[in-house]
């Protein structure tokens, strides 16, 4: 038997596609419900936009939450993520699903350079639509937590210092911090991500930012990957910014991680609502 490949999660997870499907239609259901603004453009192209989804008696200054989705930069979509809206809606703040293009088409630099911009956008935006520019946090699952821990730190293949926002938080859900194992991967004839590219924007070898509070988690029936990195990220960050939270959430896979963020009853859900809440 082949030694399978502990990045593609399909073959640890038996319900993969059930589970995807279940994320699609709990996200279906809550953008019904709730007020929600589609397709707020950032960039130049249809995938560079987000989705705002509003509290039902929003606040004056309201806090402000970004979440990037994952699908390892080469798949995914915003409206396949609205549910994690709904442990930011509950703390009283505005949540934007961001997307963004994707590999191989699109270079990883630029996916980075793209979700960056849509934060600096949606920090200006801010007054707009009712929220506090100064209370603006994110979150990322799997490939967008990388891309999210990338929105507080300056990495190898940062040309010149980057313009980055002012965040007061940052959750990092079940994410690659180390790329230099995705060229191959299964992820090879997928994303065609080259060996230049995964060492220019691996966290693990950026300088972070001193500032945000940061909270690392991942499933506990994850991949050594993910558990790994986890541990391997708090190290790196705990000489910039001490007091990182690493969390493992019980009994959860890499894709039922995103029902648990998504739910402000459960543990991690009710650390994304303090989150919001007290930013």
């Amino acid at each position: 038997m082949a030694e399978r490949d502990p990045y593609r999660n399909r073959d640890f997870i038996p319900d993969f596609d059930a589970i995807m499907a279940e994320t699609e239609a709990r996200s279906r259901a809550l953008a019904e419900s709730a007020r929600i603004e589609r397709n707020v453009s950032y960039g130049a192209t249809p995938r560079q936009s987000f989705d705002l989804v509003f509290p039902p008696e929003p606040s004056p200054c309201a806090p402000l939450h970004m979440f990037i989705h994952g699908g390892y930069w080469r798949a995914g979509t915003k409206e396949a993520h609205t549910l994690v809206a709904a442990a930011v809606v509950a703390a009283g703040g505005i949540a934007a699903i961001v997307g963004y293009d994707l590999m191989p088409e699109t270079r990883l630099a630029d996916i980075v350079e793209q979700v960056r911009s849509a934060a600096r956008h949606l920090v200006g935006l801010a007054s707009d639509i009712g929220a506090d520019p100064d209370r603006f946090t994110a979150s990322g699952h799997s490939a967008g937590a990388h891309l999210a821990s990338l929105l507080a730190a300056e990495a190898p293949g940062d040309q010149v210092p980057p313009e980055l926002p002012v965040l007061r938080g940052l959750l990092l859900v079940s994410g690659i911090y180390d790329l230099r194992g995705i060229p191959g991967s299964f992820l090879k004839d997928e994303a065609k991500m080259r060996d230049d590219e995964a060492a220019a924007w691996s966290p693990l070898l950026a300088t972070h930012m001193p500032g945000p509070l940061r909270v690392i988690t991942r499933g506990e029936r994850e991949t050594a990957p993910f558990q790994d990195q986890a541990v391997a990220l708090q190290a790196v960050l705990d000489h910039s910014s001490p007091g990182v939270e690493l969390r493992t959430e019980p009994a959860v896979n890499h894709l039922t991680v995103v029902f648990e963020l998504a739910d402000p009853e459960a543990p991690l859900g009710q650390r994304l609502f303090e989150m919001v809440a007290s930013s």
